[in-house]
């Protein structure tokens, strides 16, 4: 029997859509965090070093910085270079899970980068745990 091919993208498939839960109303409002919004917004519309890392523990709101700029991408409340982009957050533990074969995770990292490759500059990444990314392909 052979396995069903997957018909998804690799971002629907490994990743979820921030904007278009935004879209649908589907995120909880994000309250006392317009300064770390507006300084990320800063960061994504300069046009080299353009990559906000955000750090913190586990619980401290990072996930809810990503939710609060794509509910302001949704609402048009962003800079131009900002407005209709996605925000989409790659998961991980999607990529890692049923990973069988070496190489496989890194065939799907790189499926999920060619995609927001050919997105001509419209995809926000938002990788959740990056710090897993180190030394992941090597199981």
């Amino acid at each position: 029997m052979q396995p069903q091919e997957n018909t998804k993208k690799p971002l629907e498939q490994f990743g979820q859509d921030f904007t278009a839960l935004a879209r649908e109303g589907k995120l909880d409002p994000v309250i006392g965090r317009d300064e770390e919004i507006r300084r990320c917004m800063q960061v994504l519309s300069r046009r080299s070093k353009n990559n906000p890392v955000l750090i913190g523990e586990p619980g401290v709101g990072k996930t809810a910085i990503v939710e609060g700029l794509a509910q302001r991408i949704v609402k048009g409340d962003v800079p131009q270079s900002l407005k209709n982009k996605r925000v989409v957050g790659l998961e991980i533990s999607s990529l890692l899970a049923g990973a069988g074969y070496r190489g496989q995770f890194e065939e799907r990292l790189q499926s999920v980068l060619k995609e927001i490759e050919e997105a001509a500059g419209e995809i926000i990444l938002f990788i959740d745990e990056i710090h897993t990314l180190v030394g992941a392909g090597k199981a």
